[in-house]
C-alpha cells in the first residue's frame, strides 16, 4: 500500500464526519503495496483504515465494496466498508478519488506462518468461497488470463533471454489449460485472489480477518488457493514448496469444501498459473513504475523463482 494522492488531516476529518466516525486525532500513510493510496485513521471511537482507489474506476469498486459487506454479514471476518450516514452509500470521493473507509481489523498479519496459520487461512477460505457463491454481482478477475496476454508483450523487452522463453512458455501453456473441459468444470465463483501472509491478521494462531480485497473477481475457486499456496506455503528466499505447511492448509480447505476431480487434476497446472500471474504483475510495477511517496515495488525474481519450482516439482495434493 503506497501514497499515491496525499490527504490533509482536513479533508481526512470531513469524511468521518459524514460517515460519523468520530474525531481525527492521527493519520498516517501506509507502506507497502502497489495500487491503491491508504491511511491508518485513528479518532476518538475507534481506528479505521481509508483506501483512495488510484487505478479501479467508480463502476468497477462497488464489486469489491459489496462483496466485502457480503460476507461479512454471512460471518466471514473481513472489513466492513463504513456508509455515509445520510445517502448510505459506502463508495465516497476524497481529494477528486473514489474512496472507502473500514474498520481495522484486529491482530497482525503472520509473516513467517506456521502449519497452524496455513490450517486456519484454508479453513477460512473454504468459508469465504461457499459463502460468496449466492452473491449477485459479477466481475471477471481483472488480473486474469486476458490480462495476461495483454501485459506480457509490453514487459518482454525488458527480460533476459532465458527469462523471456519461460515467460512466452508458460503464457502458451497456461492459455491451452484454460481451453480445456477440465479447466471448464472448475467452480467458480468470488475470489480474493490475492490473499499473500499482509493480507490476513491474526491474534496469536487465531485468524481474526481476510482483508485487501480489490484484486477479487470472479475466478476459479482452485486459481484462488493455488495463490495462497505459492505465498504461504513456500520458502521466500528460494521459491521453494513447503511441504508440511501445504498440507495443512491443504487438508484444513478440504474439510470444509472437497475439491472436485477436475480441481484435483488442475491443481499442479493452478499452482504454475497463480506463479505467472504475480510474475508479470510485479515485472510490469518494477519495468514500467508509477510515482509515489512510500512506493516499494515487489522483487520480480521471487515469483520467476516459485514459477520454476512448481514446473520443476509440480504441485500434487499430497503436497
Amino acid at each position: 500500500m503506497a501514497v499515491f494522492t496525499e490527504v490533509s488531516e482536513d479533508a481526512a476529518q470531513t469524511l468521518l464526519q459524514r460517515l460519523s466516525l468520530g474525531q481525527l486525532t492521527g493519520l498516517r500513510g501506509i507502506e507497502g503495496g502497489i495500487e491503491n493510496t491508504n491511511y491508518f485513521l485513528s479518532t476518538d471511537k475507534g481506528e479505521w483504515v481509508l483506501t483512495l482507489f488510484e487505478r479501479l474506476s467508480a463502476e468497477q469498486l462497488p464489486f469489491y465494496l459489496y462483496l466485502m459487506k457480503h460476507l461479512a454479514h454471512k460471518g466471514i471476518p473481513v472489513p466492513d466498508p463504513q456508509a455515509d450516514r445520510e445517502s448510505g452509500d459506502i463508495l465516497h470521493q476524497v481529494c477528486g478519488k473514489p474512496a472507502a473507509i473500514v474498520q481495522k481489523l484486529a491482530g497482525k498479519s503472520q509473516l513467517a506462518p506456521a502449519a497452524v496459520h496455513c490450517e486456519a487461512v484454508g479453513a477460512m477460505l473454504a468459508r469465504m468461497h461457499l459463502a460468496g457463491r449466492d452473491y449477485e454481482r459479477s466481475q471477471p478477475n481483472l488480473r486474469g488470463l486476458p490480462w495476461w496476454n495483454e501485459t506480457v508483450p509490453v514487459v518482454l523487452p525488458y527480460l533476459q533471454e532465458a527469462q523471456s522463453t519461460l515467460l512466452r512458455a508458460e503464457l502458451a501453456y497456461q492459455n491451452h489449460v484454460a481451453a480445456s473441459s477440465s479447466y471448464a468444470a472448475l467452480p467458480r465463483g468470488p475470489v480474493h485472489a490475492d490473499l499473500f501472509r499482509d493480507n490476513v491478521m491474526f491474534d496469536g494462531e487465531r485468524l481474526t480477518g481476510f482483508f485487501d480485497f480489490y484484486f477479487a473477481g470472479v475466478d476459479t475457486f482452485l486459481f484462488d488457493l493455488a495463490v495462497c499456496l505459492n505465498d504461504w506455503c513456500v520458502d521466500l528466499p528460494t521459491g521453494r514448496h513447503d511441504a508440511p505447511r501445504a498440507q495443512a492448509m491443504l487438508a484444513a480447505y478440504q474439510a470444509v469444501r472437497p475439491l472436485t476431480a477436475a480441481e484435483r487434476t488442475l491443481l499442479p497446472a493452478m499452482a504454475r498459473a497463480g506463479a505467472l500471474r504475480f510474475w508479470i504483475s510485479r515485472l510490469w510495477d518494477f519495468h514500467l513504475p508509477r510515482e509515489a511517496s512510500m512506493l516499494k515495488p515487489h522483487d520480480p525474481g521471487h515469483f520467476e523463482r516459485v514459477l520454476r519450482e512448481r514446473i520443476a516439482h509440480p504441485l500434487h495434493m499430497d503436497a
